[in-house]
């Protein structure tokens, strides 16, 4: 199990976020490989809303995203800026 699968090493304060749009997250502060996405910058598909912009065309990489624990620690926080560096975190990772 590598270090993003892992569970966490104490219980999430807060439960999985089922409806996910608008937080922006996992589009931002994740490296995606298949995008050539960097950790911590924004897809550039990602609105100003943090919803995707090509949603009905996201890539495959995209399609098979399954929000997890991190979601319910991160989603409530005020801004993307916020969520992102609150993500890196918790993963112990630096932009």
């Amino acid at each position: 199990m590598d270090r993003f699968s892992a569970p966490p090493e104490y219980p999430p304060r807060s439960a999985l976020v089922r409806d996910c749009t608008g937080c922006g997250a996992c589009c931002a502060a994740p490296d995606i490989h298949a995008l050539a996405k960097p950790l911590g910058v924004a897809c550039a598909h990602l609105a100003a809303d943090c919803r995707c912009q090509i949603y009905l065309t996201r890539p495959p990489v995209c399609r098979h995203y399954q929000p997890d624990w991190i979601c319910g620690e991160v989603a409530f926080l005020p801004t993307l800026e916020a969520r992102v560096t609150r993500f890196l975190e918790i993963y112990g990772l630096e932009r």
